[in-house]
Formats: structure tokens, C-alpha cells, sequence
């Protein structure tokens, strides 16, 4: 099963980097959030990340659905998917391959933002916990956003429907739990929807306290869109 998952792995994560698109995304992605981050940072004048963790959110919700749109859409496009479900590989192999080299770029893309840390390191003397804490939220987060995609991608064949789908569920699971969509609700609701939230989960992380609940949620959240995502590749199988 490793070899084969490993197999869709290295065709998905090498075929981001064939195309220039990929790293205009990472430059876009780099400029865009150190630009944001450092414009009011010498006016608060504090050596932490806690403003850079709450932007990622937001920047996520267009970077990543930009990740996966193609994902399974270019395969349908280009008549590729029913030759790589041909394979001798089960669909939840393709589709674990698929998700770890999305999740790979956008480790890549993460791991190139500790220029910001350093600087801090640098400049100051920030604590460390919140940090690593914020990035690892950041990463949980970031799968739970790409199963989304994935799935969304896997029910049409053109990438800006993927694009824009994917960015209307995630956002709808971002806002479900916010407290401008929750005071509207029946008191019994609102501790369900706030625990569906994905953003309302993030908010703990991005202080830099990791609480099994929200860990949970995230690998909850990310399994069952990728289980998602191989029912309906078998669903195609037999239309």
C-alpha cells in the first residue's frame, strides 16, 4: 500500500512543479502574507506571530482551493482519471496519494515563511511554544481545507468551478461557528455549530495552546472528506 500511495505521491507533488503556476503561487502566497504581517508589526511593536496566525485563515481559504482544483478536474479534463483508476491500486490509495503531495506543497510553501520567525529571532526574543504551536494548527488546519477541495474537485472536470466550490464550503464551515452566525441560532445549536466551525478551532491554536479537541476535529474533519472523495470515485466507476 506504501509503495502505491508513495507511486500517485511523486506524479502528484512532481507535476505541481512542471508548471510555473505552482510558483507563482508560492510567491504570491510569501509576498502576499509578509506583506500583511509586516505593515502594522512596528506599530505594535511585540516580537510574536499571533497576527500572522490570524491572517492564515483567511489567505488559506484562496490559496488552497487554487492547490486542489485541478487535482482530480484536470484528470477528468484530460481523460486521464478512468487510465489512473485503472491502475492496480484502490481508490483510497490514489486519493491518499493525491492528498499527501497536496499537503506536501503546502508544507513547502509554510516551511519557506520561517523567514518570518527568524527575523523575529532575530529583531527579538519571541516565545517559541506559539510558534511551533501556530504552524503546527496551521497545517491541521491546511488538511482539513485541502480534503474539502479534493472532494469538491473530484465532482467536475473544470478547475475554476473546483475553485470557487471548494471556496464557498470551506468558507460556509469557516462562518458556521462564528459568533455573528451563532447569536442568530436557538441556544441548543450553537454549541454544535460552534464545534463544526473550522475557525472556531483555530483560535486556541493560534495562541499557541494545542488542545486534543481541536487536534481531533482536524484529522476528524480531514478523514472524512477524504473518505468523501473515494466513495465518489467509486460512484464514477460504475456510471
Amino acid at each position: 500500500m506504501i509503495q502505491s500511495v508513495a507511486a500517485v505521491f511523486k506524479k502528484e507533488f512532481t507535476s505541481y512543479f512542471i508548471s510555473p503556476i505552482a510558483y507563482v503561487f508560492i510567491i504570491v502566497f510569501l509576498v502576499g502574507t509578509n506583506f500583511m504581517f509586516f505593515q502594522p508589526f512596528f506599530l505594535i511593536n511585540q516580537a510574536d506571530m499571533r497576527n500572522y496566525f490570524n491572517l492564515l485563515p483567511w489567505v488559506f481559504l484562496f490559496f488552497v482551493p487554487a492547490i486542489t482544483m485541478r487535482s482530480w478536474a484536470e484528470e477528468k479534463k484530460s481523460k486521464t482519471m478512468e487510465l489512473l483508476l485503472t491502475w492496480p491500486i484502490s481508490d483510497t490509495q490514489v486519493v491518499l496519494g493525491k492528498f499527501f503531495a497536496s499537503f506536501a506543497f503546502l508544507a513547502s510553501a509554510a516551511l519557506l515563511s520561517l523567514t518570518i520567525p527568524i527575523t523575529l529571532f532575530i529583531i527579538g526574543n519571541p516565545d517559541p511554544g506559539p510558534i511551533i504551536g501556530g504552524y503546527a494548527g496551521a497545517l491541521l488546519m491546511g488538511a482539513a481545507y485541502l480534503s474539502i477541495g479534493l472532494w469538491v474537485s473530484s465532482h467536475t472536470e473544470n478547475q475554476i468551478v473546483a475553485f470557487i466550490l471548494a471556496w464557498v464550503a470551506v468558507f460556509i464551515l469557516m462562518i458556521i461557528g462564528h459568533p455573528m452566525v451563532t447569536m442568530k441560532l436557538p441556544s441548543m445549536l450553537v454549541p454544535v455549530f460552534s464545534y463544526i466551525g473550522l475557525f472556531t478551532h483555530f483560535e486556541s491554536i493560534e495562541r499557541g495552546v494545542i488542545d486534543s479537541r481541536d487536534v481531533i476535529y482536524y484529522l476528524s474533519m480531514t478523514g472524512v472528506f477524504l473518505f468523501l472523495n473515494t466513495q465518489s470515485l467509486g460512484s464514477r466507476k460504475y456510471e
